[in-house]
């Protein structure tokens, strides 16, 4: 057994403990692993011990993985801040886009996605902590912004993705989630593609699941430290 399907499998019952413990079917959450200045070698470790959604925070990289991993046919995600001068790439080559904030991201994901390719799956990226730092929305702009990605006909509004501000406190966790949870069931009820929460690290992952999210994006665990290097990877 390699290191990657050890943390995988270590993964997953971490995942199946935390959905037994709230009463939830772990076929419910899916696990999406990180790959972010992982070589393409290690993404195909992980596909050999059966994973098959990867998220991608830097689109250029994700695109030199996806191309040399064509053949294995991966789930690939985006989640990472997407700039309007790359929104292209994610649309020819992604089959999700997590991280959309801003009507003009929407628009031109939904003008460039190719025509022979299903809906990009897109979520709605909420600052549910209200940081400076980070991108997403105010929880008071969603209906606005999600009514018109709903109308985009290239893209396909799956849900809501947030990065919560670090808090070791679990009821302060849960706390924030069932907010993000909240506000998912309130969008259900208008659009009926609507079934996704992208929620919870390696940190919060229990908190996330306890709320309801049905997607947990997991790198570390998986894959080991990330190396940088001198530089940050390109967006």
């Amino acid at each position: 057994m390699t290191s990657i399907q050890h943390n995988l499998q270590e993964v997953r019952q971490r995942i199946a403990a935390a959905a037994s413990r709230c009463g939830r079917d772990p076929q419910e959450i899916t696990l999406l692993a990180v790959s972010k200045t992982k070589p393409a070698s290690a993404v195909a470790e992980a596909l050999q011990a059966g994973q098959l959604a990867f998220g991608e925070n830097y689109v250029q990289e994700g695109v030199d993985k996806i191309q040399a991993l064509a053949h294995s046919h991966p789930e690939w995600h985006f989640i990472g801040p997407l700039q309007s001068n790359k929104s292209r790439l994610v649309a020819e080559n992604f089959a999700w886009c997590h991280t959309v904030d801003r009507l003009r991201i929407a628009t031109r994901l939904n003008d460039q996605r190719p025509p022979h390719l299903p809906p990009l799956n897109v979520l709605i990226q909420v600052n549910i902590s209200d940081e400076n730092s980070k991108s997403g929305i105010m929880l008071e702009a969603l209906p606005e912004l999600a009514q018109a990605v709903a109308a985009l006909p290239h893209l396909r509004l799956r849900g809501l993705m947030a990065i919560p501000a670090p808090e070791k406190d679990y009821q302060r966790q849960l706390a924030v989630c069932q907010k993000m949870a909240d506000a998912l069931a309130s969008l259900k009820q208008h659009y009926p593609s609507v079934d996704t929460l992208s929620l919870g690290m390696s940190d919060d992952m229990e908190a996330a699941i306890a709320a309801g999210s049905t997607m947990v994006r997991i790198g570390t665990a998986i894959f080991g430290a990330r190396d940088y290097g001198t530089t940050p990877p390109q967006q």
